[in-house]
């Protein structure tokens, strides 16, 4: 156990039970997105978690983590470290709690971004990139705060597991599902519903070509994370995190492959999702259709699901993406 947060991680996988427990606890807060057909073939689904009230799905596992907090460790309040999305999400689901709520954040996260996490009444505090997770644990030992993770234990990852589950349930026929990964939280996730509910299908991870820590580390078969010098060249800032121990063992386990989309495909799929499918995405959030728009011959065959799993979208390029599409 961690006194001053939620219990430490152990090697037990997620499985469905934890799922479907989590589905139990984020309803009322997260919404069930629903999912949409595809303008482009009636093959491609579409899951927009952009539509959560935060938006995007890390509401799911930051609602849940902190319902799984007791009285007494929420009264010291709570910490994290993130880009921007789990940060806004754990300082809403703090917020309707009436629990303090610190957020560290890298000073190159998007300024849009911190000010929404600011909005909604949380402290920020703002560190140079590689310093993030070092002043959250910081935080802790002074404070006595609670660390909720953004991606690093069983408690977040049943949280976006519900996405998986919702999948299956609206979608029981489902053959792929393809799940944008950063740290690897939100693919462990899906891929434990997934797989559980749905055996023959195949749950397939997607990241950005300058932030491809998660395939090499699955070549590897052991973490190879990349620097942020690296990481942070993509403009998929929701995905420049590496997976941890625990998000590995997951997609080691459930996850059937894992590819890669280039800059020019996240964008030209953003810009897409939003002419197209009249969808508001960011950059992190359309990767997963860049996968199959640009990387079609690359996937397996069948009816597909791609997780849209983020819309807070700087709104200059908002404007240039809208502009393009004119």
């Amino acid at each position: 156990m961690d006194d001053r947060g939620l219990e430490v991680a152990s090697d037990k996988l997620v499985g469905l039970p934890e799922v479907r427990a989590a589905a139990r606890r984020v309803s009322g807060t997260a919404v069930r997105t629903p999912l949409l057909t595809s303008p482009w073939t009636p093959y491609l689904l579409l899951k927009p978690e952009s539509l959560q009230p935060t938006g995007s799905f890390k509401l799911r596992g930051a609602t849940h983590a902190l319902a799984q907090l007791s009285e007494a460790r929420r009264a010291a309040g709570v910490v994290t470290h993130s880009s921007g999305n789990h940060g806004r999400a754990l300082a809403y689901a703090a917020r309707a709690a009436g629990v303090r709520c610190t957020v560290v954040m890298p000073q190159e996260a998007p300024a849009h971004k911190i000010e929404a996490v600011r909005a909604l009444g949380a402290e920020v505090v703002l560190v140079p990139a590689v310093e993030r997770e070092a002043r959250a644990h910081a935080l802790v030992a002074e404070k006595g705060m609670a660390l909720v993770p953004p991606y690093d234990h069983p408690d977040v990852i049943a949280g976006q597991g519900t996405i998986g589950l919702e999948i299956v349930e609206d979608q029981p026929g489902v053959e792929v599902v393809l799940v944008p990964v950063g740290g690897g939280g939100l693919a462990s996730g899906v891929a434990a519903a997934v797989t559980a509910l749905r055996p023959r299908a195949q749950v397939i991870g997607v990241e950005p070509e300058l932030a491809a820590d998660a395939r090499e580390s699955l070549n590897a078969g052991a973490l190879r994370p990349w620097p942020p010098e690296q990481t942070y060249r993509t403009v998929a800032d929701g995905l420049r995190t590496a997976l941890s121990e625990l998000t590995l063992a997951h997609l080691r386990a459930r996850l059937a492959g894992i590819v890669t989309v280039s800059e020019q495909e996240i964008l030209d799929a953003a810009g897409r999702l939003l002419n197209d499918a009249r969808l508001v995405v960011e950059p992190s959030g359309a990767v997963a259709t860049a996968a199959y728009l640009s990387h079609r011959n690359e996937l397996p065959s069948g009816r597909t699901v791609a997780v849209v799993s983020g819309g807070n979208i700087d709104p200059a390029l908002l404007r240039q993406l809208a502009g393009a599409g004119a």
